[in-house]
C-alpha cells in the first residue's frame, strides 16, 4: 500500500510535467550562467542573478539585471539564446523533434503534454501541428536573420553582424526582448530606421499569433471561412489592438517619448511601441519619458498580451476577447455568446474568467510585495505586469530590485510563461468529480 501511494504521487499529469520541465530548464540555465567563462570579466555572477536571467530567457520575458552584451561572453550569450529558443518553442516541442529524428514512438502522455505546450485544441494531429510549428519557427527566424543581416553587417562586420542578426531574429520571434547591441537602451539606435523596425515588428507579431493560427494560415491560406474560430478571434482582435494602440501612441507621445522625431519616425515608433507592448520587451523610445496616458496604455496592452499557444504571454488576447464578448452579451441580454456565426460553449467562458482572475490576482500579489520592498506603486505595478505578462519592458526598476523582489519577479515570469492557472493546477491534487452536487442558490452580482 505505501509503495502504491508513493507511485501515485510520482505520477505527474501534463500540467505538472510542463511546470517541472520549465523549472529544470531555468535551473540548468542558471547554473551555466554562473560559470566564470559565461561572463566577459571571468568572474561568476551571484546565483540568484544568474537564475533570474535564466528565468527571464526561458520564460521569453527580457527583464535583465545586466546589459547582455557587456556582461556576458559569447558562451553566456549562446546560453541565453538557447534558453530563449527552447522557452519560446516549448521544451516538449524540441524533445518531440528529437523523437521524430530518432524514429521513436510518441506516447499518449507526451501528446497530452504537447497539447499544453503548443496550444492544440485536441490530441489528434498534435504531432503534425508540432512539426509544422518547428518548421514555421525556423523558417521565420531564418528569413528574419537574413533580412536583419542587411542592416547589421555593414555596421558590425561579418562575424559579429551575423551573430547579432541571428540573436535578434530569435529573440524577436520568441518575444523575448533580449538584445546584444551593448547600448543599454534596447533598440533605440534603430528608432526610425524602416528595415530593422519592420522586420522585428513582423517577427514579434508572427510569434505572438500562435502555432494554431499559423496552422490555419498554411492549411487554408486566404480561405478565412475555413479557419478555426480561435484563429479568427486572435487575428481580428490582434489587428484591432495593433492599429488602435499605434494610433493612440502616436497622438499621446508626440510631445513626450517621441518628441524631436520626424513625422515618419513617430509613425514607426508608435507602431513599434504598440507591437512590443504585446509581450516583446524591445523598445525604440525612452520609457521614462512616457506620458501618464502612455503608461496606462502600455499597462493595458502588456496585460492583454499575445495569443494562446504562442511564444508570447499575458492574459492572452483570445481570452480577453471572450470576456469582452461575454460582457457584451450580458449587456444586450443575450443568453448565448456568439461570434462569426459560432456559439462559445460555457466551459470556454468559465475557463476564460478563471484564467484572467488568477492572472490578475498573481499580478496584484507580486505588486504588493514589490511595494513592501520600497518600490513606488507605479513602478511596482509596471514591473509586475511586465513580468507576469512576459513582456520585459521596465522603467528602470529591474536593475535595482532587492533580493526578495528578484525572487518574486522570477516567480511572476515563471507563472506568466507556464500560465498562472496551470501553476495553480500543478500544485493542487487531482480530485474525482463528486457524484452528488449541492443545491444551487443565487446571490446578488453587480
Amino acid at each position: 500500500m505505501p509503495q502504491n501511494h508513493f507511485r501515485k504521487l510520482l505520477r505527474l499529469n501534463a500540467v505538472q510535467t510542463l511546470s517541472l520541465g520549465f523549472a529544470a530548464l531555468i535551473l540548468a540555465g542558471g547554473l551555466l550562467l554562473t560559470l566564470p567563462f559565461a561572463s566577459r570579466d571571468g568572474q561568476s555572477i551571484p546565483f540568484l542573478n544568474a537564475l533570474f536571467t535564466a528565468a527571464s530567457a526561458s520564460c521569453v520575458t527580457g527583464l535583465s539585471l545586466y546589459d547582455t552584451y557587456t556582461q556576458f561572453s559569447l558562451f553566456g550569450q549562446a546560453v541565453i539564446l538557447l534558453l530563449i529558443q527552447i522557452g519560446g518553442m516549448g521544451f516538449m516541442s524540441l524533445s518531440i523533434l528529437f523523437s521524430i529524428l530518432l524514429h521513436r514512438r510518441i506516447g499518449l502522455h507526451e501528446r497530452s503534454i504537447l497539447m499544453d505546450s503548443v496550444g492544440a485544441l485536441q490530441m489528434g494531429g498534435v504531432v503534425r501541428l508540432t512539426r509544422r510549428a518547428i518548421r514555421v519557427t525556423f523558417c521565420l527566424e531564418g528569413g528574419g536573420a537574413a533580412l536583419l543581416a542587411l542592416w547589421f553587417l555593414p555596421r558590425y562586420g561579418l562575424g559579429r553582424g551575423l551573430w547579432m542578426s541571428v540573436f535578434h531574429a530569435v529573440s524577436a520571434f520568441c518575444n523575448a526582448g533580449f538584445d546584444i547591441l551593448g547600448t543599454g537602451s534596447s533598440l533605440a539606435v534603430m528608432a526610425g530606421d524602416p528595415l530593422p523596425n519592420v522586420v522585428i515588428m513582423t517577427l514579434i507579431a508572427a510569434g505572438g499569433l500562435g502555432f494554431l493560427v499559423w496552422d490555419d494560415i498554411l492549411t487554408h491560406r486566404r480561405h478565412v471561412r475555413r479557419w478555426r474560430l480561435h484563429s479568427k478571434i486572435v487575428v481580428v482582435f490582434t489587428s484591432a489592438l495593433f492599429a488602435g494602440g499605434a494610433a493612440a501612441f502616436y497622438f499621446l507621445e508626440g510631445n513626450h517619448a517621441f518628441a524631436g522625431a520626424t513625422f515618419g519616425q513617430k509613425i514607426l515608433m508608435a507602431a513599434f511601441q504598440s507591437v512590443t507592448c504585446r509581450t516583446a520587451g524591445f523598445a525604440t523610445a525612452d520609457l521614462m519619458k512616457l506620458s501618464q496616458s502612455g503608461i496606462l496604455l502600455t499597462l493595458i496592452l502588456m496585460f492583454i498580451g499575445a495569443g494562446s499557444g504562442s511564444t508570447g504571454g499575458g492574459a492572452k488576447v483570445n481570452t480577453v476577447a471572450v470576456l469582452l464578448l461575454s460582457a457584451l452579451a450580458q449587456v444586450r441580454r443575450k443568453q448565448d455568446v456568439n461570434i462569426f456565426r459560432r456559439r462559445l460553449d460555457e466551459e470556454t467562458i468559465r475557463r476564460a474568467y478563471s484564467s484572467v482572475s488568477m492572472f490578475f490576482l498573481a499580478c496584484l500579489a507580486g505588486c504588493m510585495v514589490l511595494c513592501a520592498q520600497g518600490i513606488t506603486l507605479d513602478g511596482a505595478l509596471f514591473e509586475a505586469i511586465s513580468a507576469i505578462g512576459t513582456v520585459g519592458l521596465t522603467r528602470g526598476v529591474t536593475p535595482r530590485l532587492p533580493e526578495l523582489s528578484k525572487l518574486v519577479v522570477l516567480l511572476l515570469m515563471f507563472s506568466g510563461r507556464v500560465g498562472s492557472m496551470s501553476v495553480a493546477m500543478a500544485v493542487t491534487r487531482d480530485r474525482p468529480q463528486a457524484k452528488l452536487r449541492n443545491v444551487p442558490e443565487k446571490i446578488l452580482i453587480g
